[in-house]
């Protein structure tokens, strides 16, 4: 639809890590789509791709992470944005930490700006993206400085990993 291609051009937002497990499967995934959606009680809903392989370990995960990235962190979206994990394991590339907290179990990467861990409480079928509704149950400490944060013009000349 055209006329909101000329509404969404004119946005610029942060954008994401998402990452889930499965298991012992473990997969990541950089998000355009996200926000929070309530403040009381405080959710935030993140909109993953069919195509990729982090919507079908997110499918059977219960909790995801939610990584924001600050402006110098390209590399890290390059990774997870332009690369597949059906073809690379993008954990080998950066530091992380798997998090095991009350039944949660999801991998945290190390250096971000911030991150938090939610409960997946709903689905929302979008059309080719599904929406993963989270209820925040643990997060990193942001830190005293706040940099600026990576934003999607950032990262617009990125070829995706998987076509949406």
């Amino acid at each position: 639809m055209a006329d909101l291609d000329a509404f969404t051009d004119a946005l610029d937002y942060p954008v994401y890590v998402v990452t889930a497990a499965a298991g012992e499967r473990t997969a990541g995934c950089l998000v355009g789509f996200a926000s929070q959606c309530s403040i009381d009680p405080p959710r935030f809903m993140v909109w993953l791709s069919k195509a990729n392989r982090t919507y079908r370990i997110a499918r059977q995960a219960s909790h995801l992470a939610v990584h924001t990235l600050r402006d110098d962190q390209k590399r890290t979206a390059e990774l997870f944005g332009g690369r597949t994990g059906d073809d690379i394991d993008k954990f080998a590339h950066v530091d992380w930490h798997r998090l095991t907290t009350d039944g949660a179990d999801a991998p945290v990467l190390d250096d971000v700006r911030a991150w938090f861990l939610g409960r997946v409480e709903a689905r929302v079928d979008g059309g080719d993206h599904v929406g993963f509704r989270l209820a925040p149950v643990a997060e990193g400490p942001p830190g005293p400085v706040r940099p600026p944060l990576l934003l999607f013009s950032d990262v617009a000349d990125l070829t995706p990993g998987h076509p949406a």
